[in-house]
């Protein structure tokens, strides 16, 4: 049987503000993440992502207040991502409501800390979110980012996708810095070569614009979709996405 596919729109906070812009530059304010996270329950998203984009610039922990705050008036599943460093942060952010944890830059300078999490609290709860750009420098065309897509590694995103669902990662958000902000479509190739190596659900992320942009993803190989311009904007609503997905004969919750 065919599981349902996930619309998952994404909250990127900054300084304790939902924020967007177009390949992570020029952020601009989007509103308030509790009151924006209510509103998509009440559209019908399956989960939240919620990702604090400048933790790991600035170098401090993610905001647990407001993780709390937005836990207590949504009811699905909610993934928290920035500034995770180890599984006490983990810990902390689970006590505080949220029920995934995204790991990204922290699992690069040490990928042990992705075993360190899988082990004690399961891979259920462990995403990795990968900021990926197209580059010529690594074999599959492909490499990985950290800081908000600011400083390129020298891995190659397969090769590191591979690696961290080996150390117990239970899903990967793979995000295209390229697309990311431009509503020109998903990187329907990064999509197809992530789920082609994957044993575990993939998200994509970066480069909604229109409903007709989500179903091509999941024929690449989502298992999930997740955007955030297309809605703070109010452009699409959840249920724009879902009754798309459905028209195209994908099955959603």
């Amino acid at each position: 049987m065919a599981l349902a596919v996930r619309v998952i729109p994404c909250l990127d906070v900054a300084a304790g503000r939902v924020v967007k812009g177009v390949n992570f530059l020029n952020l601009r304010d989007a509103g308030d993440p509790v009151e924006l996270a209510a509103r998509y329950y009440e559209q019908g998203a399956d989960e939240i992502t919620f990702l604090d984009v400048t933790a790991t610039v600035d170098d401090r922990a993610t905001m647990y207040d407001v993780v709390t705050a937005t836990a207590e008036q949504v009811f699905i599943p909610l993934t928290v991502g920035g500034g995770v460093r180890g599984p006490e942060d983990v810990a902390r952010l689970l006590a505080s409501g949220a029920d995934k944890v995204g790991v990204n830059s922290a699992a690069i300078a040490r990928p042990g800390i992705l075993d360190e999490i899988a082990d004690r609290f399961g891979a259920q709860v462990l995403v990795l979110s990968l900021d990926v750009k197209r580059s010529p420098a690594t074999a599959s065309g492909f490499v990985v980012t950290t800081h908000g897509g600011r400083i390129e590694t020298e891995l190659d995103a397969l090769d590191w996708a591979r690696e961290a669902i080996n150390r117990g990662a239970g899903e990967l958000l793979v995000n295209s810095i390229d697309a990311d902000g431009t509503k020109q479509g998903f990187d329907l190739e990064l999509i197809a070569m992530m789920r082609e190596l994957s044993t575990v659900p993939v998200i994509a992320s970066g480069g909604a614009g229109s409903v007709s942009d989500f179903a091509p993803a999941i024929a690449a190989g989502a298992d999930a979709v997740l955007a955030a311009s297309v809605f703070h904007d109010g452009e699409l609503t959840v249920g724009d996405v879902k009754h798309a997905l459905a028209e195209a004969g994908v099955l959603t919750r």
